[in-house]
């Protein structure tokens, strides 16, 4: 037993952590487990993963640290650690690249990892936080309770638009006064999808303002991202998950975080590549879809602006 091995690290209850990193970060790794309060089991190579794994009895967590790592390389040994991970409670915090996204996050989603990317000092320490937290744990974590609440305010809002809506369109008192001069007609069984420029050109409208003002000023990470599915959808084209990050104008590990978020709340998903099967795309859910529609809806009939 080594000498260097602190008391923490030796702890029983500690959280017991494999470090899948290269030579040169693994230090960098096991210094950080270890102040979070975890046990290293050992630290390897992503090529040594396949050894590692058929020896590695039991785990609460594996941290993977991709970057430098080729997107192949990274994306099978990302498949073979949520593969191991599906057999027992083992959480997974992953640093990737950006070129390793679309090949090896949607398969770390799958497995509920925590995924960072360019993450600063803070992002890591708090992903190794959630992740080493016992089973059914309730941890404080003011970033995610503020996204969780901004998530909750915005199905608040886009449910309300949605009503009025359809109470606008129910009513042809309303429509008479909004308007004057015709006749109540009845409303078509559903209302149309907007043209894919009018959403297009909310987006640009949006990214207009960090010409002005600075971008973090007018951050909204959740609505950026479902008018881009959203303009994706009525163009008939896939969105990435590499350049769904990219439309949430927020740095990478944040618009990960956000797309785990709005996947769980039933508003997003992924669905595989039908030419490259490992790779998955992100889509907006049949529920988020009729949202948006009834949200352009009710603001072209309120002869409002989109924002």
């Amino acid at each position: 037993m080594s000498d260097a091995m602190t008391g923490t690290e030796l702890a029983a209850d500690a959280a017991r952590v494999l470090i899948v990193a290269p030579a040169a970060a693994q230090e960098r790794h096991r210094a950080a487990v270890m102040a979070n309060g975890a046990r290293v089991l050992g630290a390897v190579p992503p090529d040594a993963i396949d050894a590692a794994l058929a020896s590695l009895i039991a785990a609460e967590m594996i941290v993977i640290d991709g970057t430098g790592v080729d997107a192949e390389r990274m994306a099978a040994s990302a498949g073979r650690i949520a593969d191991w991970t599906r057999a027992g409670d083992c959480r997974i915090v992953a640093l990737l690249d950006t070129d390793a996204l679309d090949l090896a996050a949607p398969v770390l989603m799958d497995a509920g990892a925590v995924l960072l990317c360019d993450p600063s000092v803070s992002d890591y320490a708090a992903a190794l936080v959630r992740a080493s937290a016992p089973p059914g744990a309730r941890l404080h974590d003011a970033t995610q309770e503020r996204e969780a609440e901004r998530l909750r305010l915005l199905n608040e809002e886009v449910a309300r638009l949605a009503a009025v809506l359809s109470d606008f369109a129910a009513d042809p008192v309303r429509r008479e006064l909004r308007e004057p001069g015709r006749g109540y007609r009845p409303e078509p069984g559903g209302a149309p999808d907007p043209a894919p420029r009018t959403v297009r050109a909310t987006i640009r409208a949006r990214r207009l303002r960090d010409q002005h003002f600075t971008p973090e000023l007018f951050a909204d990470p959740a609505w950026d991202m479902l008018l881009d599915l959203y303009a994706a959808r009525l163009e008939g084209s896939r969105v990435s998950v590499s350049s769904l990050c990219i439309a949430a104008s927020v740095p990478p590990t944040t618009a990960l975080r956000w797309i785990g978020t709005m996947h769980d709340a039933g508003l997003f998903e992924r669905e595989a590549d039908p030419g490259d099967r490992r790779r998955a795309h992100i889509m907006l859910s049949t529920r988020a879809a009729e949202a948006m529609r009834g949200y352009f809806t009710a603001v072209a009939r309120l002869g409002l602006l989109p924002i």
